[in-house]
């Protein structure tokens, strides 16, 4: 089966959409959702609407911070976020905030794991920023295969029976298979929040029977994305990040 993994939507319509015709047209058969739905982006409505269709057909979903705190006031963050997260609150319907509040915090699939920060905590939103963090989310699961976002940067990392960590960046398109022999743990890249300097969305495919992974990058309407933000009187650097991707 093709996997075709998405996260850190963030309420970017434009790049979801985008997302969502590449991985049909590459034949995915189950979509998989590693939260951070909402926050940021001008169309939260739409974009919970079209997670909350995907696991109505069979898909998962898991919480990420910004679903969280949609019901969770405390939850903490930077000024413009929390701008962002105020405005999505009074856009969102009683059924839309309720499907993200009960969202699990992660989500086995046979020898796989999705989570939203990682493994070790999933509550605490750890970022996997090195190859010491990959290796505390894989010792803290069974699972051959942990694939997370969080951070909106694409990595992946792998660890040998001996506990010897790999870390690297991937490319765009090329697949990487995932031998049995080793422990591994992909960070999948932003849909709609892009911050390794490049704006296309990310997002990745993950074959179950070769076992080959591949990161996409999607080049999408930035301009009609920034500017639904800035027509909603969000924060305009929120507008502008999406240009230059950080």
């Amino acid at each position: 089966m093709l996997l075709a993994i998405f996260t850190d939507i963030h309420a970017n319509r434009q790049a979801f959409a985008a997302c969502l015709e590449v991985a049909r047209a590459r034949g995915a058969e189950r979509f998989v959702c590693l939260g951070d739905i909402v926050g940021y982006g001008a169309d939260p409505e739409w974009s919970v609407d079209t997670v909350m269709e995907m696991v109505a057909n069979g898909g998962l979903a898991v919480r990420g911070n910004h679903d969280n705190a949609v019901s969770t006031a405390s939850e903490s963050m930077n000024a413009e976020a929390q701008a962002a997260m105020d405005w999505t609150r009074g856009r969102l319907s009683a059924e839309q905030r309720r499907f993200l509040a009960e969202l699990p915090m992660s989500v086995g699939d046979e020898d796989r794991l999705f989570v939203h920060s990682e493994a070790s905590s999933p509550p605490r939103w750890r970022y996997v920023q090195s190859a010491t963090d990959a290796a505390r989310s894989m010792i803290a699961t069974e699972a051959q295969v942990t694939f997370c976002g969080h951070i909106h940067r694409p990595a992946l990392y792998s660890m040998s029976a001996t506990a010897k960590m790999t870390s690297f960046t991937p490319t765009a398109n090329m697949p990487v298979q995932l031998l049995r022999g080793r422990q591994w743990l992909a960070v999948v890249g932003s849909v709609g929040q892009p911050r390794d300097g490049d704006p296309a969305a990310s997002f990745a495919t993950f074959d179950t029977r070769t076992r080959e992974l591949t990161y996409w990058r999607v080049p999408y309407d930035v301009e009609t994305a920034a500017q639904r933000i800035r027509d909603n009187g969000l924060p305009p650097w929120l507008a502008q990040r999406l240009t230059v991707g950080r």
